[in-house]
């Protein structure tokens, strides 16, 4: 597979099929060009530009989304492009097998309203990629590359730390630092490269990754 990483929470997976992962309001609409295929791990804003779905929908009327039902009514226009997914759901996107995990969005506080959320773990002959989107739920298979939210209201360098501990990947990528600064960035990033046991890599937007 090659990846290739958008701002903040996007990647475009090519190889099998192009299989878009969050293309949100804060990534760039390019990644949905020519893509077979789009997985949304949740509502919010910057994993999900509807805008910008529903234009793709309309260039590629056979393009397939997939995501929890929670999700739907917001591609309420483009309803026939899409699939209601639940965690545990394995099904085939863009010639990938592709299996979801979770089901809730991490807890911001007691206050702020709970929302659903899927990881998707994506594989194709023998090798896989896992996006948590805004969770840090565990998948139940060994992962070779993860990618690894690093800075949001609901996370902590911590909780980002110990999500790579566990999981133990092959390699990770740092994912969801649209909301950091450079020097913010470095200074997650070194926690990371020292602690995480694993080799890390802080992709910028537009890195290509084999």
């Amino acid at each position: 597979m090659r990846v290739t990483k958008f701002t903040h929470s996007c990647l475009r997976v090519e190889g099998a099929g192009v299989l878009v992962v969050d293309p949100g309001e804060f990534s760039e609409s390019s990644a949905l060009d020519g893509a077979d295929a789009v997985l949304i791990t949740h509502e919010h804003f910057d994993h999900l530009d509807v805008k910008a779905v529903v234009s793709a929908v309309s260039r590629r009327a056979d393009l397939r989304i997939f995501a929890h039902e929670a999700v739907l009514p917001l591609l309420a226009e483009v309803a026939e492009a899409t699939t209601a997914v639940t965690a545990g759901s394995e099904f085939e996107a863009a010639g990938y097998r592709v299996r979801a995990y979770g089901g809730q969005h991490a807890i911001i506080h007691p206050y702020v309203p709970v929302f659903a959320n899927l990881g998707f773990l994506i594989a194709d002959e023998g090798s896989n990629l896992y996006h948590p989107g805004d969770s840090f739920a565990l998948p139940d298979q060994p992962v070779e590359t993860l990618f690894v939210p690093l800075n949001a209201p609901w996370t902590t360098i911590a909780e980002s730390l110990e999500f790579v501990r566990t999981v133990r990947p092959a390699r990770a990528f740092a994912l969801h630092d649209g909301l950091l600064n450079q020097r913010g960035a470095g200074v997650y990033d070194k926690h990371l490269e020292t602690f995480s046991d694993t080799r890390y890599q802080h992709a910028a937007p537009g890195t290509v990754l084999d």
